[in-house]
This record gives C-alpha cells, structure tokens and sequence, in this order.
C-alpha cells in the first residue's frame, strides 16, 4: 500500500490496462527484447498513468545490484550544481554511478524521484528537498534516502546539513562589528534551512539589544525575490523612509537579485547599504563585486551525502544519521563599515 493506505498498482495492472501478457511487462521493465517499440511506449505509458513502479527489492534480487546512486535536485538553483560537482567524484570513488533528476516549476520533486527509482537507482539523495515531512517519511521506508540542507526528524532518512544558526551569527556579528544596527532579513520562505536562520538572526538582533529595529521580509531562494525585496526598500526610500544600512539575504541567489536592483537604483554597495548572502556559490565569487557571504561546504556535505547512502546500502539498517557541518563566514566587497551619515 501507498501513504494513504491504497493498494498499490502492481504488474498485473499494468498488463490488464495495455492488453498484454504480465510477462511481457516484466520483459519490458527488465529492458529485454521481445517487445515492438510501440508496445513498449504503450506499457510504459500506460504505467505512468496508473502510478505503477517495479518494487526496488524484487528488482534487485532479479537483476542483480545497479550501484547507482539517484541525485534529485532543483534545476535554478546554483548551490545545487555545487553539490553535485563534489558528489560525482565520492560516487566513483567507492565504485557507485549518478543518476540525476530535475525538479522544475513544471516536474514536481516527487516526480524527479520516481524518475530515479524507475531506472534502478538504489537509492536517492535529496538536495534541498522542499516536500512534505509525510512523502519523506514515506520515502524512507521504500528506500534508502539521504536529505542535503533540510532536516526532517520524523523521517527514516539521514541528513545532511549546515549548522545554520552558527552561519547567520557570524553574519551578523560581522556586520555589528561594523557598526550596522539597521540590519534587515529576507527570508527564505520554504527554502531549506530558512527556519532556522530566520530564528537566528532574529535571536542575534535580541542579544544585539536591536529587536526593535529586526525586521524579516518574506522572500524565497531565487533572483526575483531580491530583487522585489530592494524595489521595496526604495519605494519606502522614495517615501521617506530610511534604507537599512545592511540586509541579510536568504541565500547568495536572493542577495545577488537584491544587488542588482540596488546598482540599477544608483545605491552604492557597500558604501549605501551592505548585502550579505548564505551558500557561498560558485556565482558569489564571479560577480564585479565579490558577495560576502556564508559558506557551506558543498564538497564535504556531498562526501557525506554520498556515503550515507553506501553506508546504508552495504551494512543494511541503521538508524537515521545526522552530519552537521560548520559554516564560515567568507568577507568580500559587499560588506563595509557603516556610512558615518547612518
């Protein structure tokens, strides 16, 4: 049965509804010859309408091991080809193939998934995993699963993850230090990890003595949200009212949709305004104007990722593991000394 208690479709279904044998079904999903390419379009399609997927551990027994290993990741988002950069050498190392999955506005996550355990894969890391808690925890008792930048404890899969809270407080202790009290966020929205840095930098402003100048502004990991974020704070400008002299963005893709709304505006950076993001990707560093920013390790978090899944694969079951890796803070060109008119 699936999570909601139905019974799943199975081979006989699938046979039934594209009026063939169950053996030739099972001679298609093995990829055999003795099928036409228009019976095999046929069955397959006919298997995606009805939710059917050959059971991954019948499979195996049957086929032998794929040692493949299924990436799900969000197609925009730039961390992401940063973690996968580093989880193709760990893979090869330890003699497992990649698969790789994209979610897009238009491919849900859950459908890059299936997609992987469709073709074998044995088991799947997840980056940046945006689902609901119930489709991981159901997730994890089908196969083996590793969850990259977001934490879920009721799930049977092991994580992956920042210590997020320690990232934003270097931040923000950068930013103090540098005089700023008027510091504003813009939050992740279901972004991975953006609960906890929300959480973060409004315990930073408290123990700063600033809570009454925190401010988050709802937002998303994405190049727009920073950039309606800063036609904001200069409409509010053009109003009257002051901009803030530092902004923390949700990650270095909001900061960067952020900058240049400021730069088209005339805002100089840092001189009128810092901007600090969170990921330290490949992009931060490229830019006319370094970001400042916090690093995560994608390389060591995809290490981990990688052999998690090997781990689990190899010694059978164990409990959900947790590796919580230290962030650092990375200084570049964004981030200055508050203006003395401020």
């Amino acid at each position: 049965m699936d999570a909601s208690g139905r019974q799943r479709p199975t081979m006989a279904d699938v046979a039934e509804k594209a009026g063939v044998s169950r053996a030739l079904v099972s001679i298609i999903f093995r990829n055999q010859a003795g099928a036409s390419r228009e019976t095999r379009e046929r069955v397959l399609r006919v298997a995606d309408e009805i939710g059917y997927r050959p059971d991954s551990a019948a499979r195996l027994l049957a086929r032998g091991r794929s040692r493949t290993l299924g990436v799900m990741f969000t197609v925009h988002q730039t961390f992401h080809t940063d973690l996968i950069t580093g989880i193709y050498p760990e893979a090869e190392r330890l003699g497992y193939d990649v698969l790789l999955s994209g979610a897009t506005h238009g491919r849900s996550e859950a459908k890059a998934v299936e997609a992987l355990l469709s073709h074998r894969c044995e088991a799947v890391i997840l980056l940046g995993s945006d689902a609901e808690p119930a489709y991981l925890a159901e997730l994890g008792r089908r196969t083996v699963a590793v969850s990259v930048s977001r934490r879920v404890p009721q799930a049977h899969v092991d994580f992956v993850h920042s210590a997020e809270g320690k990232g934003v407080r270097q931040a923000m202790e950068h930013l103090v230090e540098l005089g700023h009290r008027r510091i504003v966020h813009i939050d992740g929205g279901r972004g991975p990890g953006s609960a906890e840095r929300r959480r973060a930098y409004r315990a930073a402003m408290r123990r700063h003595g600033l809570q009454a100048q925190a401010r988050v502004i709802p937002g998303e990991h994405t190049e727009e949200s920073g950039v309606e974020t800063g036609r904001l704070l200069l409409a509010e400008r053009d109003g009257g009212q002051p901009l803030p002299t530092a902004v923390l963005a949700g990650n270095d893709r909001c900061a960067m949709g952020l900058l240049m709304a400021l730069t088209r505006a005339g805002v100089e950076v840092p001189r009128d305004l810092s901007v600090v993001g969170y990921d330290d990707s490949h992009l931060s560093h490229l830019m006319p104007l370094g970001l400042t920013t916090v690093r995560q390790d994608a390389f060591l978090m995809a290490e981990h990722a990688v052999r998690f899944a090997v781990e689990r694969l190899e010694n059978g079951e164990l409990p959900p593991r947790e590796a919580v890796l230290d962030p650092k803070l990375v200084v570049r060109g964004t981030s200055g000394p508050v203006s003395a008119e401020d």
